[in-house]
């Protein structure tokens, strides 16, 4: 069974944004629990404990109410947008043994053939698993991978029992060949072209182009010179 973290609850009757403030203000965060048929739970939970339990994703909880424990997973975490705080959590009720469908990060590991650029195109798959058994993430090794290699949802390795949700043909990892710096200027001037953009002289480019024609103009005059 993953390890749960346990959050000692406190049951709540007023509601409306008036109460939320109230609450937060007493470093708690407001909260709902609910699933399984039963009816809606609001409760308060201890801000400073419910946020670095939910600094993991699909963290196992153990909700105590009035000494009775709850096994639930937060389904939405709604932060503020501005502080480091939590505004208001829902909560679904799970039961060990029961499978839950989950969000799970991929995490990538190695390092590719040389000359290459990987690209995660999705950082996370879905996958269905128990509620007592969700991976802190999924790893995918990308060590040695060759340009125009590709890993898709279905190579990816699961977990024993986790079933995957996402389309198994699904991108997963993408390894390019990575362009040369004068290869990626070229096509940034060709598009610049295109699209009739002039493009203002670097002070480099500036300093060269004066100098080649202070050249010429010194070749000229010593040409004029020898024709005297």
């Amino acid at each position: 069974m993953s390890d749960t973290t346990k959050l000692k609850a406190a049951k709540r009757s007023d509601f409306g944004k008036g109460a939320a403030r109230k609450i937060r203000r007493a470093c708690n965060i407001p909260a709902v629990m609910y699933g399984h048929g039963t009816d809606p739970v609001h409760i308060s939970l201890p801000g400073h404990d419910t946020m670095m339990a939910l600094k993991q994703a699909n963290a196992l909880l153990t909700i105590v109410i009035d000494g009775s424990e709850q096994l639930a997973l937060a389904k939405d975490v709604q932060r503020d947008p501005i502080k480091p705080v939590i505004d208001h959590v829902d909560l679904v009720v799970v039961r060990a043994g029961e499978k839950v469908t989950v969000d799970i990060g991929v995490h990538l590991e190695g390092e590719a053939a040389p000359e290459t650029v990987v690209t995660l195109d999705n950082n996370t798959l879905q996958l269905e698993v128990l509620a007592t058994n969700i991976p802190e993430s999924l790893v995918v090794s990308v060590e040695g991978l060759t340009a125009g290699t590709q890993i898709l949802a279905g190579q990816v390795e699961l977990p024993e029992g986790a079933t995957l949700v996402t389309d198994e043909d699904a991108l997963v990892v993408n390894v390019t060949q990575a362009i040369s710096e004068e290869a990626l200027e070229a096509e940034l001037a060709e598009a610049e072209a295109e699209a009739g953009i002039e493009r203002e002289e670097s002070d480099e480019e500036s300093a060269e182009s004066t100098g080649a024609t202070e050249g010429e103009r010194a070749g000229s005059t010593d040409a004029t010179a020898d024709e005297a």
